[in-house]
């Protein structure tokens, strides 16, 4: 039997002298002004959700989720901090006084490492919350248990399909399903709140309105004075004069016939033929003109910046010094300074919502992103297992199982120069 409350249910328990419902049916009351569709979620008219769907911004270039989407370089820092982030392993584990053990069977392996729900693979939902994080600031994802409480699935929505209540100290999350539009509330146990940053509790900040909104208003203006300039054939402004007088309506038509015959790349080396005694005179480019491909250069590195994404993975650094040993370099600092704090606050959600046992965590395997070159990490598992006649750390074995190899006998001993053997030194040094 579903005993969630809908927000209207606030009117029928209200009664004299329940401070927390007559607040809250007041509140209520209050957000009946603002416009409600099966589309959109209910916002005051001052919200800042209320800007971002009518694109209201300081110019005339709207920035939004819609329009952000469309330069290259928000889709390649939301597909490469996606990618990156639904290739990591996450397991299960299980304290053993100072020692983990993985927990092989743990129902929680197949929600977060192969299917949340129906339709949905666990690297799409990972990715999902990566593109709700910059786009809108929080990913809402509900945790849909059994009648014993456990969690058998997770079902990703839409920033624009959820509201989020605060209620006294509890934060409660009105729902609006795909399919019937009935909405229905869920407490924050039973919700994943990835949030984004500038976290407040309650809602977090995006990306593209906060960090990088006047670098895509840049590139957005960029990008559409480039198109406007091919559409005219990339040809320099032409002016035009004459010693006759012309009414408004005459240069009007002249204009509109200027525009068909001779503008746009169709039109491109047609030959102009004046008369009533008309003039052209070709104007140079301007400087803007030969700045324009240096202004979005400079956007595509500001927007990576907001993203915390270093530019080089996204194709805008040129320098031949980012490249060869230096990208190995940058990538394990995206790593360390971007992946890995994402990685720990997902983690936090999951542990304090799905896993709930003090003894039991989920983490994120970074041990494949850290790799370097096949040289290097030979040497460095040489060097584990002894090979300059120190004492080892890995076991044979160990070092198997990191490639995904199986374990072989005698190869659970760990290097120790002062009691190895004649067998174990030769083993070390080859």
């Amino acid at each position: 039997m579903n005993t969630q409350k809908s927000w209207s249910d606030a009117e029928k328990v209200a009664v004299k002298g329940s401070v927390i419902l007559t607040n809250w049916k007041k509140e209520r009351e209050e957000a009946r002004a603002v416009v409600q569709n099966s589309d959109s979620t209910l916002v005051r008219s001052g919200d800042m959700k209320v800007l971002e769907l009518f694109g209201i911004n300081q110019g005339k270039i709207v920035v939004n989720a819609q329009t952000a989407q469309r330069l290259s370089a928000v889709g390649a820092c939301i597909g490469i901090i996606g990618d990156a982030m639904s290739t990591l392993p996450l397991h299960h584990f299980k304290r053993d006084g100072d020692d983990r053990k993985r927990v092989v069977n743990s129902p929680l392996n197949k929600l977060l490492n192969q299917s949340p729900i129906q339709n949905w693979t666990a690297s799409s939902m990972y990715q999902w919350w990566v593109r709700c994080n910059i786009l809108r600031g929080d990913a809402i994802t509900e945790i849909i248990r059994n009648k014993q409480g456990e969690p058998i699935n997770l079902l990703p929505y839409h920033p624009d399909r959820v509201q989020i209540k605060r209620i006294g100290n509890e934060i409660l999350y009105q729902f609006t399903p795909f399919d019937d539009g009935k909405t229905y509330v869920r407490s924050s146990d039973d919700v994943l709140h990835i949030a984004g940053n500038g976290f407040d509790g309650e809602k977090s900040l995006s990306v593209i309105q906060h960090d990088a909104n006047h670098s895509i208003g840049i590139a957005l203006a960029t990008n559409q004075y480039s198109k406007k300039f091919f559409e005219n054939g990339a040809s320099p402004k032409h002016l035009f004069s004459t010693d006759k007088e012309m009414g408004t309506d005459q240069i009007d038509q002249f204009r509109e016939l200027y525009d068909t015959r001779y503008a746009g790349p169709s039109n491109a080396g047609r030959p102009m033929i004046l008369t009533e005694g008309l003039k052209v005179d070709q104007l140079s480019m301007s400087s803007v003109d030969a700045q324009l491909l240096e202004n979005l250069k400079y956007s595509v590195i500001d927007i990576a910046r907001a993203c915390r994404v270093p530019p080089v993975l996204i194709g805008a650094q040129e320098t031949t010094s980012s490249w060869g040993t230096g990208v190995g370099e940058i990538t394990l600092g995206f790593v360390k300074y971007h992946l890995e704090p994402k990685a720990y606050l997902w983690e936090q959600e999951i542990n304090r919502k799905l896993v709930r046992k003090d003894d039991e965590f989920v983490e994120f395997q970074f041990k494949g992103f850290l790799r370097g070159d096949a040289k290097a990490e030979g040497e460095s598992l040489r060097q584990a297992r002894g090979g300059s006649m120190g004492p080892g750390w890995l076991t044979l074995n160990e070092i198997r199982k990191l490639n995904n190899e199986p374990p072989i006998d005698g190869g659970d001993v760990i290097y120790e120069p002062k009691g190895a053997t004649s067998e174990q030194k030769a083993t070390a040094v080859n």
